[in-house]
């Protein structure tokens, strides 16, 4: 069974590990709310994350978790501030998404036309045995 997860571009760029596709991660995942993810991804993809990657420190109760990451998709998307608001606050703009597979995540992503850089979506599955990875498996 895959998972897909939320990990935010500021999580990395502040003291994460770089990871690619292959590689066998120990992170803190923590439930979502989708809602939490439509603006930022569009609501049928945002219903699709399980988890958000949380490593700045260790919320109670959650040990981390392995995965095997399997893909990587950066999420671009356009940030603005909502009409009538008086705040001031950029928020993503719906349906400004971009997802652009990579085959390596550091916090840092290329920049593109008219979209931000706000995190990756990675597709991962569960594994009990760390070393039970994509190398030790011979891939």
């Amino acid at each position: 069974m895959t998972l897909t997860i939320w990990v935010d571009d500021w999580q990395i760029q502040c003291c994460g590990e770089s990871f690619a596709p292959g590689d066998t991660v120990s992170w803190t995942l923590l439930g979502v709310d989708p809602e939490d993810y439509a603006d930022v991804v569009g609501s049928e993809r945002a219903d699709e994350i399980d988890f958000r990657e949380e490593h700045h420190g260790q919320e109670e109760g959650h040990a981390p978790t392995s995965v095997e990451v399997l893909s990587i998709a950066e999420v671009h998307c356009r940030y603005g501030v909502p009409e009538g608001a008086t705040d001031r606050v950029n928020y993503p703009v719906p349906g400004t998404t971009v997802l652009v597979p990579v085959e390596k995540a550091d916090g840092w992503a290329k920049a593109r036309p008219d979209v931000s850089f706000a995190g990756y979506l990675v597709i991962a599955r569960r594994v009990t045995d760390p070393t039970e990875s994509a190398a030790a498996r011979g891939r």
